[in-house]
């Protein structure tokens, strides 16, 4: 029985690390759903970007007080993760705070710095449940944000307040019984934080304080390792770990550049009379290429990436002047219903086979709707707001260029317009040469 509890943390320990590797490599699956795209901008560039938006968090810093609690939560649950470290050591060994010896007086300066941090969360969460649910700010309403998403997001700020109130019990009572010469409870010094919570369990007796910090132990490494498998199963919380590699993988070119069709560049070449490079030669005769994209395979793999990475924060839908209007397009709601789709498509590809895979409603007038495409004036608003360099405007036009070019089921303006600029290469209804002749007649005026 003496090593019950190190058999209870093993497994514990074993179904976390086998749940979440389960669910990494299906999120991977379907992010390589997506078509291959073409990265440009070198190594140093990508990491120089990756440190100032994801570790920096630049964009965040538009708005200094939620940047800073922002920051706080940020790195307060970061770092007060090393002490995962420690605890997984005692875990596994049957050990308490297996780092205090070793570390001597350096110990208690760490525990009180994660301490400290462990404040700032508690602040932090505290001040975010307010405004969503108090202040009731627009960018957290909206009609993709009913139900699950609100309550994911406040499930989460509970949880880590939760979390960081048992680190904070558990090393105030650990001290008292440090004081009264418990066994297996080794001399660390005191901990400022939770020094302050030590006068009131002053009077309770040893056994009750070792259950109280033996609950609050495990509360805290079982909490972790449920926060662990929940946030990749069902959560906006992704963001923690996507903001990384989807940042690397940002787009270097100048905002507002749209990617060309090589399907319609080689046309328009070939109209202009234009040399174009020769192809490389292939026995293989390739299949016709759709035009835009209609489902998720459709998109790029980035594209996907992008959808797994939005933080749910609003701040695209928020900046959106078409939104601000009244119009239906929400670009947070583009980016949820894009992986809303990779993950249906993903579990018919599990449970009834590839050639099952886009079995239900396909991404474009199945989840995102003509209305809120054609509600875009693709002014780059919702790119620039978005903290981890998402790119819903590429998505939207992609189902914009399907819809134009694959169905002709643009409004009839639009169409008269693409109609202009094919047969008079400008969109307006004159031909060139009766452009010439009122450039020459201003000019002689």
């Amino acid at each position: 029985m003496a090593y019950a509890p190190q058999i209870i943390f093993i497994i514990i320990f074993g179904v976390t690390v086998f749940y979440v590797t389960k669910r990494i490599r299906e999120i991977r699956k379907n992010i390589l759903l997506g078509r291959e795209v073409e990265l440009t901008g070198s190594r140093s560039e990508r990491f120089k970007t990756m440190v100032l938006f994801a570790l920096g968090q630049k964009k965040m810093f538009h708005k200094p007080l939620p940047a800073i609690l922002h920051l706080f939560v940020y790195i307060g649950f970061i770092v007060i993760n090393i002490e995962m470290i420690e605890i997984i050591l005692d875990g596994f060994f049957g050990t308490h705070r297996v780092f205090a010896t070793g570390l001597g007086n350096v110990y208690p300066f760490f525990i009180n710095v994660f301490e400290l941090l462990a404040v700032s969360v508690i602040i932090g969460c505290v001040i975010f449940l307010i405004r969503r649910n108090i202040l009731g700010l627009r960018r957290f309403k909206g009609e993709e944000m009913r139900r699950w998403p609100t309550l994911d997001a406040n499930l989460i700020l509970t949880a880590e307040i939760l979390l960081m109130l048992a680190f904070l019990t558990m090393n105030s009572t650990d001290v008292v019984l440090q004081q009264r010469g418990a066994e297996h409870y080794v001399q660390t010094g005191s901990f400022f934080f939770s020094g302050l919570l030590v006068d009131f369990f002053t009077n309770f007796s040893n056994a009750t304080l070792i259950a109280i910090e033996r609950f609050a132990w495990w509360f805290h490494i079982i909490g972790i390792f449920a926060f662990s498998m929940y946030i990749f199963y069902d959560s906006k919380h992704l963001h923690i770990f996507f903001a990384f590699p989807n940042t690397w993988y940002s787009k270097l070119t100048p905002t507002g550049k749209f990617s060309n069709m090589p399907e319609v560049t080689k046309e328009v070449k070939l109209m202009l009379g234009v040399p174009e490079e020769a192809p490389a030669e292939s026995t293989e005769e390739a299949p016709p290429g759709r035009f835009g994209a209609k489902d998720v395979q459709d998109l790029t793999w980035k594209n996907i990436l992008d959808a797994y990475s939005c933080t749910e924060c609003g701040r695209c839908t928020a900046s959106c002047p078409a939104n601000m209007t009244g119009k239906k397009l929400s670009p947070r709601k583009i980016m949820m219903d894009t992986r809303d789709r990779a993950e249906e498509i993903g579990r018919n590809i599990k449970t009834k086979g590839t050639d099952k895979a886009n079995e239900g409603a396909a991404l474009l007038d199945g989840y995102i709707t003509s209305e809120e495409l054609m509600a875009c004036t693709t002014c780059q608003a919702c790119v620039e707001a978005c903290p981890v360099n998402i790119d819903p405007l590429d998505i939207i036009m992609q189902l914009r260029r399907y819809k134009a070019m694959e169905e002709s089921s643009t409004p009839a303006a639009w169409n008269a317009m693409f109609s202009n600029v094919e047969t008079n290469f400008a969109p307006w209804k004159f031909a060139p040469s009766d452009r010439f002749k009122w450039a020459e007649k201003i000019k002689n005026n």
